[in-house]
């Protein structure tokens, strides 16, 4: 997380000087959700043929093989040489970067099978902290070393978490299922939290290419500071999300409000962000501190209930319980995700470029909002087609006295 987060602080000024607009910037940040969406699935799939600990220990090897060669490119010609390196090299992190977050989750889930919420919450803490240290470890590097320092630094540091792995990590045995990821996404209310992972995706992506620029003209930090600004959003979401891993644990039915009410605070947010103009709220800095930081707790209230409630669902709907049926939900979570990180950063720098900050956070913050209020309105129905469904259960006492009784009397 330190690798994909690092580039927010410095890399939208450096792609600038590279003769780079705003919106293509954008979509270099953004194509590495779009092929991390199309790994996601493939590796999904045949993660039981692969094997999920070769594939995450793979998929680390690659990631920090390219990280350091991401750290090379301000050596690269400016003008289309720049941007195609730029999208060649991201592609290949992204792919790295599926297999091992897909191969991750299984693992996980597999091994804790009871208490999937408080162990992907507690996995959170540590993609939090990557992505509070990131943008200001690579700010200070960036400021102190230049370009190429922050990039083969966290490179190497990926590596030498490859034979760590190998050691450590357990291997697991399993069987191909028989189901298939569109069997399970044509599940509605899969498909529901499917587009409640991507809003809140598209959330943090958004933030990537446009938050650097809106507080280096807003409030003419130097890029060193803009990364302690990111720091309100990744450590309330790294402290927040096992607690909300462990209540979903252990107060199941708590999840589904979680996942409604932490879209609409994100909405409220987004619309706070700037803020939208039509609140007449001057912009100031520790109110967008605050912001970022109620931001990162109802992410957490959000995202961690995602996967127990897919697999819930999964297993409700006749999927069997195994690695194969874990690899389709870590791979169509993944897959989901990337959706929303692809949207997210692409839209958000055309948006920026066209409306300015507070206007495209604002329209950011709708998709959140209609993917809580959606999401809130399918629970409410499914409360009451399950109450229906129990009163038409109970049978009348005539009908109970007629099944009881023998024929003869």
């Amino acid at each position: 997380m330190m690798c994909y987060s690092i580039l927010g602080p410095f890399f939208p000024k450096e792609a600038e000087k590279k003769g780079v607009s705003n919106t293509v910037t954008g979509m270099i940040f953004g194509c590495y959700a779009l092929f991390d969406l199309l790994a996601s699935l493939v590796f999904g799939k045949y993660l039981v043929q692969i094997g999920a600990k070769f594939m995450f220990v793979a998929g680390m090897f690659v990631s920090g093989g390219v990280t350091i060669l991401f750290g090379v490119l301000d050596q690269v010609p400016e003008g289309p040489i720049f941007i195609a390196m730029c999208f060649l090299v991201r592609v290949a992190d992204a792919v790295s970067f599926a297999a091992a977050i897909t191969a991750s989750f299984s693992i996980l889930v597999k091994a804790f099978p009871n208490n999937v919420a408080t162990v992907l919450g507690s996995l959170e803490i540590f993609s939090g902290l990557g992505l509070v240290l990131g943008p200001p470890l690579g700010g200070f590097l960036y400021q102190s070393f230049g370009y190429e320092v922050p990039f083969i630094f966290l490179g190497c540091i990926v590596l030498l978490m490859v034979p760590l792995n190998m050691y450590i990590l357990p291997n697991y045995d399993s069987d191909p299922g028989e189901h298939s990821f569109w069997k399970l996404i044509t599940l509605p209310k899969v498909a529901l939290i499917a587009f409640v992972i991507n809003s809140l995706s598209a959330c943090f992506g958004f933030l990537d290419p446009t938050l650097s620029l809106f507080v280096l003209e807003k409030f003419n930090l130097p890029a060193g500071y803009v990364g302690l600004v990111f720091l309100g959003l990744a450590l309330s979401y790294a402290i927040s999300s096992p607690l909300f891993g462990l209540l979903s644990d252990k107060i199941p039915h708590l999840r589904k409000w979680f996942l409604v009410w932490g879209n609409i605070i994100t909405a409220g947010c987004y619309m706070l962000l700037g803020p939208i103009p039509i609140l007449h709220i001057k912009s100031q800095l520790w109110l967008l501190v605050l912001i970022l930081v109620l931001n990162g707790i109802s992410a957490g209230m959000s995202i961690i209930p995602t996967i127990p409630e897919i697999l819930s669902c999964a297993y409700e709907n006749g999927f069997e319980e195994g690695l194969s049926t874990l690899g389709l939900v870590s791979g169509l979570f993944s897959a989901t995700w990337s959706v929303g990180a692809f949207i997210g950063p692409t839209l958000g720098g055309f948006l920026y470029e066209k409306i300015g900050f507070e206007w495209a956070a604002a329209v950011q913050g709708l998709w959140s909002l209609t993917s809580g209020l959606t999401m809130g309105l399918f629970y409410l129905w499914e409360h009451s087609r399950r109450r229906r469904s129990k009163l038409q259960n109970i049978p009348g006492t005539e009908e109970e006295r007629t099944a009881l009784l023998p024929d003869d009397i």
